[in-house]
C-alpha cells in the first residue's frame, strides 16, 4: 500500500523558516521523481520544488526553499526560509514516475503552512 506522509507544517510569522518531511512508503522509492506542490484557497495547485536526477523549482520560491531527499530512509524534504504570506497553503508530497505501461502519481494528503504575523 503506497503511503506518502506529510509532517512539519504549522503556523510561522513572515520572514521565518519551517521544514516539511514526506515519509514513503510501498513503492521503490529511489525510482520515483519527489516533488512538493502547494495549493492555497482558490487557486490551483502549483509546483514548488521537485527532486530527481535534476532539482527544479517554482518561480516563486527559488532561492527561499530547498528540496532534498533521502533514499536510504525513503523521505522528501523541503526547507523553507524567508518565508512570506503568499506562501500560505496546503502543501502536498508527490511521487511520479513514468513508465512504459503509463504514470504513476501518488499524493500525500497534505500539510497547511500558515504565514502571519
Amino acid at each position: 500500500q503506497v503511503q506518502l506522509v506529510e509532517s512539519g507544517g504549522g503556523l510561522v510569522q513572515p520572514g521565518g523558516s519551517l521544514r516539511l518531511s514526506c515519509a514513503a512508503s510501498g513503492f521503490t522509492f529511489r525510482d520515483f521523481v519527489m516533488g512538493w506542490y502547494r495549493q492555497a484557497p482558490g487557486k490551483e495547485r502549483e509546483l514548488v520544488a521537485r527532486i530527481g536526477y535534476t532539482t527544479n523549482y517554482g518561480q516563486s520560491v527559488k532561492g527561499r526553499f530547498t528540496i532534498s531527499r533521502n533514499n536510504a530512509d525513503n523521505t522528501v524534504s523541503l526547507q523553507m526560509d524567508s518565508l512570506k504570506p503568499e506562501d500560505t497553503a496546503v502543501y502536498y508530497c508527490n511521487a511520479n514516475i513514468v513508465r512504459w505501461s503509463g504514470i504513476l502519481d501518488y499524493w500525500g494528503q497534505g500539510t497547511q503552512v500558515t504565514v502571519s504575523s
